[in-house]
């Protein structure tokens, strides 16, 4: 099962360096992502995704290759090229992987003018290593949407959104107890 995790920033250059930084840690095996996209607001209340891969120019080249493949067997290579481009770019411009494209707008409609939020579709991921690979964006974000567990959410929600004031407090309150 996927879990979604909304976070917005008030600035789009923290947005796509978490962005970045997820996808480090995908490489490493420590989050499985199915989809992370950057939504900003721009200015004249222009909601504007950014995919983390072009479904178009995917499909183009997928359908490039398959063409090609046709047009030797059917002797018109050149043809087979363009038609499988056509037909690949299309398939890729109408499938919608990963978060509904018309739910990020709506929600990036929410966000202030010159704000992003990160959406990430998770399929598995190691919690304590990732929040530690993460540290550099504590309390720099807000948890806007989640669909993780209560305990889970609120252990995200604490990390995102703690200032540094809250940090002493909490080591404070630990070292109490």
């Amino acid at each position: 099962m996927s879990d979604l995790i909304v976070i917005g920033f008030a600035d789009p250059k923290t947005a796509f360096d978490l962005r970045a930084r997820l996808m480090e840690l995908q490489k490493e095996y420590l989050i499985d992502m199915e989809d992370a996209v950057v939504v900003t607001r721009e200015p004249g209340d222009k909601v504007k995704l950014h995919q983390a891969m072009n479904l178009t120019a995917a499909g183009a080249a997928s359908g490039s290759f398959w063409g090609l493949l046709i047009g030797f067997l059917f002797l018109n290579p050149l043809l087979g090229v363009a038609v499988g481009a056509g037909s690949g770019a299309l398939a890729g411009a109408l499938s919608d992987i990963g978060v509904n494209d018309k739910f990020m707008k709506e929600l990036g409609q929410t966000l202030p003018e010159g704000g992003a939020a990160v959406f990430v579709l998770t399929r598995k991921v190691t919690g304590d290593k990732v929040l530690e690979k993460l540290e550099d964006f504590r309390g720099k974000g807000k948890v806007l949407q989640t669909s993780l567990g209560h305990d889970s959410e609120e252990a995200l929600r604490a990390f995102i959104e703690a200032k540094p004031e809250l940090k002493q407090e909490i080591a404070s309150a630990a070292a109490a107890s």
